[in-house]
């Protein structure tokens, strides 16, 4: 789950969530008894990619709470949070409580984007390792903030990201009596959840995290 910052979002469901939600319910015992518990919530995207990698940058080992007072400051310096805004924001990010490193990244970030050196526009099309593969060529990128990247802007359906402390925490928790559990417990489980591990790893993190959440 890393670190999640409750959001403003933008509620249309996903094509594929009901039909998710019944074929992990058909297979799963945990998922039969868990997705019931959550009615009507689902999965829903920010929308736009530059604030969804902003903010995943700001959360990274940050808590929750933390990371939210980050971003309403950065919004205070930045309203629109526009890649232009953020870069001509320069040394003043750091007064938005982002350390050194943090402000680097978001500004390499910003110029990625203003630059036109990111082929966003294309990324909808594009498999999923392929747009992994160009955004951890950004400062500041890992796989990690990738795959939050296309579960929680590009909204697609079948990524497992076993780097997630929540993702393993939620299968600790529900399927293994709270024993700690390795990638290959991880993928063990989730083979049952193709082609709708994201699915699941979200109502996972949701069995952990009550409150709305996107990155």
């Amino acid at each position: 789950m890393g670190k999640l910052i409750v959001a403003e979002e933008t509620c249309i469901l996903p094509p594929y969530w009901e039909e998710a939600k019944v074929e992990l319910m058909k297979r799963d015992r945990i998922m039969r008894k868990l997705i019931p518990q959550f009615g009507d919530l689902h999965l829903v995207s920010r929308g736009d990619p530059f604030l969804t990698l902003a903010r995943s940058i700001i959360g990274q080992q940050i808590s929750v709470k933390a990371a939210e007072s980050v971003w309403q400051r950065l919004l205070e310096a930045c309203p629109k949070c526009t890649p232009a805004q953020v870069i001509r924001a320069g040394e003043k990010l750091a007064t938005c409580g982002l350390s050194k490193r943090k402000a680097e990244y978001i500004l390499d970030l910003a110029d990625h984007f203003k630059a036109k050196r990111v082929n966003c526009d294309k990324w909808t099309e594009m498999e999923d390792e392929a747009v992994i593969a160009e955004l951890i060529q950004i400062r500041g990128i890992g796989r990690w903030t990738a795959e939050m990247f296309l579960i929680f802007n590009l909204l697609r359906p079948n990524i497992l990201p076993l780097d997630d402390v929540g993702l393993l925490a939620g299968i600790s928790r529900n399927y293994f009596s709270g024993e700690p559990v390795s990638r290959s417990d991880a993928r063990e489980v989730a083979a049952n959840w193709e082609p709708y591990r994201t699915v699941a790893t979200w109502y996972l993190w949701r069995s952990l995290e009550p409150v709305p959440v996107a990155y």
